[in-house]
């Protein structure tokens, strides 16, 4: 009993510790409650090229380079290009149709987003020159800009920044419980991490889509190719002493699954990069700590450490040691059953007590950004709200998974075929159309 108890006390420390770590991050709450950086109007246009990695795309395609070509940016400054990767559709087709530079690429072999994204710029370096261009936007197939885009992401690179994020909405927002729980997963990275990150000059993460990258950082080419391309690439800038800014009023959309089992494969991916950007960058980030040179690029490594380094799938290990030590020492001595039923109820108070802090954070998401969420019933908000904790829960399994398996690359389906104008026409509130 002895023993048992000194173990719990160990692994409860642990935990202790892994999550004192994390408890700074409470005041980016509070940041993000009330402000985020405004960049100044730019003094200069800037010229940028824009990439897109496509597999089989033909029915989105077409509507994101249009909403590129619509900008109020001038249109000679911005170059689209595709990779039609591994595509069986007329996605290349469609893109030089609708006035995109396009190259085609068939490597089954080499099949994530990060080499596809190799391959185009090494045409670009090829064909044009990386510093034919001042920076990269890069996007997925299914997004959509608004008019604005580019021009509010000029403002940020004008005043410096090297690697810009931006607001990410959801084109079907209201589709399912699903898909909402993707499009607050957005909004609360927004709120809890982006705009705070953004106002004090750290590096926020960068969440796949959606964000401009110096051409400068891409002399040598694009070479992050693990699972979770861009949780590698914010990772790396960071040991070069890069920030990673956010720029609130750039807005685009893209699509969130709706099926369970496309969210369960793509969150065991994008797990099993989060394990695979660890093991490659976390050791050069905790060295970064000590060797900075600066307190500031000394904490930025430390928070960005904290992004890479596998909490969740820490935390899950730490629960089930407990009740495991628990277990054990009700079914191997005389104790009776109120030792482990109370490990149970601590496990059980844990799981109940998260569950509720998701409602709390689903419910203040959707009010400080109901300006970006369209109208919908408020039966549909009570229920997503309600079912947003199950998204958290679906990362953890998928965390665990990811550890013991093999996790293969796979194209994440799109059927909203959605314009611009459409967006902009759901999105405006009822009797103001």
């Amino acid at each position: 009993m002895q023993t048992a108890t000194l173990l719990l006390a160990i692994v409860s420390s642990i935990g202790s510790l892994i999550a004192a770590f994390y408890s700074y991050r409470s005041a980016y709450v509070v940041v993000g409650l009330f402000a985020t950086r405004v960049f100044p109007k730019a003094k200069q246009q800037h010229k940028y090229a824009v990439v897109i990695a496509a597999r089989n795309e033909e029915k989105m395609i077409g509507n994101l380079l249009d909403s590129i070509r619509r900008q109020d940016y001038p249109t000679e400054l911005v170059t689209p290009f595709v990779v039609a990767d591994n595509c069986t559709d007329k996605t290349a087709s469609v893109a030089r149709a609708h006035g995109a530079v396009c190259y085609e690429r068939f490597d089954a072999e080499h099949r994530t987003k990060g080499y596809a994204l190799q391959y185009l710029f090494e045409q670009i370096r090829r064909d044009y020159g990386i510093e034919s261009f001042e920076a990269y936007f890069i996007f997925d197939a299914d997004n959509l800009l608004k008019q604005d885009y580019i021009s509010r992401m000029n403002e940020a690179f004008d005043a410096g920044e090297r690697i810009v994020t931006s607001y990410r909405n959801t084109k079907n927002i209201d589709d399912n419980w699903i898909a909402h729980s993707y499009a607050m997963h957005w909004m609360r990275t927004i709120r809890t991490e982006h705009r705070a990150r953004s106002l004090l000059g750290l590096a926020t993460r960068i969440q796949g889509t959606g964000l401009l990258v110096a051409s400068s950082l891409l002399k040598n080419g694009w070479n992050y190719v693990t699972l979770t391309e861009d949780r590698e690439l914010c990772a790396e800038a960071v040991v070069m002493g890069c920030p990673v800014s956010y720029c609130n009023a750039a807005e685009f959309y893209d699509e969130q699954p709706t099926s369970l089992r496309i969210a369960f494969r793509q969150r065991i991916r994008w797990s099993k990069g989060h394990l695979q950007v660890m093991r490659k960058v976390g050791g050069r980030l905790f060295r970064r700590i000590f060797t900075a040179g600066n307190v500031a690029d000394s904490f930025m490594a430390y928070d960005m450490l904290t992004i890479v380094f596998p909490h969740s799938l820490y935390s899950s290990f730490i629960k089930i040691a407990k009740l495991a030590i628990s277990l054990f020492v009700w079914l191997l001595t005389t104790q009776t059953f109120g030792f482990f039923g109370g490990a149970v109820l601590t496990w059980l108070y844990g799981i109940g007590k998260g569950y509720l802090s998701d409602i709390v954070t689903s419910i203040y998401v959707s009010i400080a950004e109901r300006k970006h969420i369209k109208p919908m019933p408020w039966y549909k908000k009570v229920w997503f709200c309600l079912t947003f904790p199950i998204f958290d829960i679906i990362g953890r399994i998928s965390m665990l998974i990811a550890l013991v398996t093999k996790v293969e690359w796979k194209p994440i389906p799109h059927t909203v075929e959605a314009s611009i104008d459409d967006m902009r026409q759901e999105n405006t509130p009822i009797g103001k159309k």
